[in-house]
């Protein structure tokens, strides 16, 4: 890769990490935001549901409106709002202007993802796009496995509103960076609304969302009860069950570059792979595995192929519809928002009919429906 070219894609990665430390940070202070504003649990989860509604509900709608608009430019503007709702979500003494403060935020949440893999990939030829937007990922990675006991930890050392300004000051550097080192010519080129929404006619395109759906659904049926399935099934203590997920961390960003990497040099078998893989995973923790060694490597590869599906639907849905890169990226981040909620709910819901270990049989079954989708879409491409 060009050294050159490379360091933009760190300032993107550094904004996708703040933007996914606001989406799920607030999950580690929702007892403190409880304490502030006299709220109680429904009412607090708000924060963590209306945001992924609004991602899931807006998000394409959204990127289609700014499609048109200079790359750069929508970069820096999200990243300020991000920046700025963060600031104001510190000090403002309102539960539901907190709520407007993360609704903002998530409105531009899918444009800003959008605009910056497709910013990324401008950057770079074909062969080199997908560990290119490996690399990106790690931000969203590390801000979806560390957001929550980073902010946790913010406000328990400094204060509440501590917690939030650095989320706003993360933001800050990103756009500033952003704003100085990347290149002006990643404008978008202009393509009309219709000609972007004519992807939706494509049948593989649907086959790759619901692909990319059910995968999400798969990782987090199960990691949505991550922390008590590590403590009821492995018996973690709270110290021991923090490392082992920041060991589930490190291998969600091997996992990511890996994957990265293979996609570059054959991205049919590694998008076949990968939900193989998780399979295997699930399958080793409903092992019960307990001693350390065993249960450090069962955490690795759990977190290496939980991550990578992250890279591995991102290509295997914008390789459908290049000609859209923006919206089809939209639609993505909706739909897998979308994924998030319908894997937590059915896990919720196997916990509940067989315990702490259904929530294992949820992710295998969206595994199963990954697979059928992927194979389906083979299929009907060699018939064309």
């Amino acid at each position: 890769m060009n050294t050159a070219r490379a360091t933009p894609i760190w300032f993107i990665a550094l904004g996708l990490f703040g933007l996914y430390t606001i989406e799920f940070g607030v999950v580690g202070i929702l007892p403190a935001i409880m304490e502030r504003f006299h709220v109680g649990t429904a009412q607090a989860g708000m924060l963590v549901g209306a945001f992924a509604f609004v991602i899931a509900l807006f998000g394409p709608f959204m990127v289609l409106i700014l499609s048109n608009r200079n790359r750069k430019q929508v970069l820096v503007l999200c990243l300020l709002i991000f920046a700025g709702c963060s600031a104001l979500s510190a000090f403002t003494d309102h539960f539901y202007v907190l709520l407007a403060l993360r609704v903002i935020p998530a409105l531009f949440h899918p444009v800003f993802f959008s605009f910056a893999f497709v910013a990324v990939a401008s950057l770079y030829p074909e062969e080199q796009r997908a560990n290119a937007s490996a690399k990106a990922f790690i931000g969203t990675s590390m801000g979806m496995v560390l957001g929550v006991p980073l902010t946790t930890y913010i406000a328990d050392q400094f204060s509440y509103e501590a917690s939030f300004l650095f989320c706003a000051i993360v933001n800050g550097i990103a756009a500033a960076g952003i704003a100085v080192i990347l290149p002006k010519t990643s404008a978008a080129p202009r393509v009309k609304y219709r000609e972007q929404l004519s992807i939706l006619r494509k049948i593989p395109l649907w086959l790759s969302i619901g692909a990319a759906t059910f995968l999400f659904a798969a990782m987090f049926a199960v990691y949505s009860y991550s922390a008590e399935f590590l403590g009821q099934v492995m018996g973690l203590q709270e110290r021991t069950l923090s490392i082992m997920l920041v060991v589930f961390g490190v291998g969600g960003v091997a996992g990511n570059l890996l994957a990265g990497k293979l996609l570059g040099m054959n991205r049919l078998r590694t998008t076949l792979v990968q939900p193989f893989v998780l399979a295997i995973a699930y399958f080793l923790l409903d092992s019960g595995v307990t001693s350390l060694v065993p249960l450090i490597a069962v955490m690795l590869l759990w977190g290496a192929a939980h991550t990578s599906g992250l890279i591995v639907t991102q290509t295997l849905l914008t390789s459908e519809a290049s000609e859209a890169p923006e919206f089809v990226n939209a639609l993505y981040i909706s739909f897998i928002n979308l994924g998030v909620s319908i894997g937590s709910a059915v896990g919720g819901r196997f916990i509940a009919a067989a315990g702490i270990e259904g929530s294992l049989k949820g992710g295998i079954l969206f595994i199963a429906l990954t697979l059928v989708c992927m194979v389906f879409n083979i299929w009907v491409k060699r018939r064309v």
